[in-house]
């Protein structure tokens, strides 16, 4: 039997691939600290649990299947799209994980560009969302 997949592998490998390209990366959201303040342009990983898929009518759950949302920040328009497009270029190869065969992930899109006045100074954010999935190697 082939071990179950596990999400965290898949995680640690996008989020490599972000700071591959010379991204800032934080997962789950930004920094609450007291005093933090944002760079000037920044992802936020926003992963899920993923899934088991069943391989073959025997009901082996080994291939992983899960969606995550990359949202690209900016201080202004121009630098949301710029880090939208080192998401792009970091995500167009399969992401390494041990023990497992990765496909490229599937860009999913998003909506258009956004401003965000809850937060002083206000930030521009594109969320793109990705399909990975994954089989034993």
């Amino acid at each position: 039997m082939t071990a179950v997949p596990d999400v965290l592998p898949h995680l640690d490998a996008v989020q490599a691939a972000l700071e591959g390209v010379d991204l800032t990366v934080y997962v789950g959201g930004i920094p609450t600290d007291t005093g933090w303040s944002p760079p000037d342009k920044f992802c936020v990983l926003y992963p899920e649990p993923g899934m088991a898929v069943r391989d073959s009518l025997a009901d082996d759950r080994s291939d992983f299947e899960a969606t995550f949302q990359v949202t690209c920040v900016g201080g202004d328009p121009v630098r949301a799209l710029w880090v939208t497009g080192r998401v792009r270029r970091a995500l167009a190869v399969a992401p390494a994980v041990e023990g497992r065969k990765c496909h490229r992930p599937e860009d999913l899109g998003g909506p258009p560009l956004a401003r965000d006045d809850d937060v002083t100074p206000p930030l521009w954010f594109v969320p793109v969302q990705y399909r990975l999935c994954s089989t034993p190697a």
